[in-house]
């Protein structure tokens, strides 16, 4: 278990401590209120709210945020030890935490949100070019082939099944997964990103070899909706294709 599965399995700790540790911190400050500055104060929940936002978890960063500016104004402004503010400049500081605070858990999400895009392209390339030079090696049968590229198609769309049927498809209901990874149901565009590929319904992914269709994959996905982008949809046409070359070149 890595740590972003930890930290999802304990996330009431995590919101806990998002909520606590902004008390703790300007708890301490308190004594120290006259000889240290509302921005060096400020900065230090800044910390808390990025460590909080960098668990991943958004309702962490912002209860941070929160939390921050409660404590700021209950511990470090005028008068002390109550919710109240006298001074506009205090108004404003308190204001402008729980804003940066909210800016910074966006900023962090974002960038987490970045990585893992990063990592998982770098996933469906390494399995594409890695079930590429295996199939060129020759050794695998037609049906060893098929299954070694099914099932890089189903972690890299996240469909629940993928199976082969030789020849083209002739199911007008189906939906289809273009070479140019669009996807269309009776010549209309589906918005897969938004809706998903179809649950009523398989979708085919049609294989060729040389410009011709020697067979298709039927793909499910009708118990857990699938939204695969587009980048994921190319790097399934182009497993689909390692299929159709191995049939092509072991037919001829």
């Amino acid at each position: 278990m890595n740590l972003s599965d930890l930290l999802r399995q304990h996330r009431s700790l995590v919101v806990g401590a998002a909520v606590l540790l902004p008390f703790v911190a300007c708890a301490a400050l308190a004594p120290f209120r006259d000889s240290v500055s509302a921005a060096i104060a400020v900065l230090v929940l800044v910390l808390i709210v990025v460590a909080a936002a960098a668990t991943g978890d958004r309702i962490a960063g912002l209860v941070a945020a929160l939390s921050g500016g409660v404590w700021f104004d209950f511990f470090l402004t005028r008068p002390f030890n109550t919710f109240t503010i006298t001074d506009s400049q205090d108004v404003g500081t308190t204001v402008l935490l729980v804003l940066i605070g909210a800016a910074v858990t966006e900023v962090a999400l974002w960038g987490r949100q970045q990585q893992a895009r990063a990592s998982l392209r770098a996933g469906y390339l390494d399995g594409a070019l890695s079930t590429a030079e295996v199939l060129a090696g020759g050794h695998e049968s037609q049906q060893q082939a098929i299954a070694l590229v099914a099932d890089q198609i189903v972690k890299v769309l996240g469909v629940i099944g993928c199976q082969f049927v030789p020849g083209p498809p002739h199911d007008a209901r189906l939906a289809v997964l273009d070479h140019d990874g669009r996807v269309t149901r009776s010549g209309s565009p589906l918005r897969v990103e938004r809706d998903g590929l179809p649950t009523d319904e398989y979708t085919a992914l049609p294989v060729l070899h040389e410009g011709k269709t020697v067979g298709h994959f039927l793909l499910s996905s009708a118990s857990e909706i699938a939204r695969p982008s587009l980048e994921q949809r190319r790097v399934a046409v182009l497993l689909a294709d390692q299929v159709g070359s191995v049939l092509g070149n072991r037919a001829s």
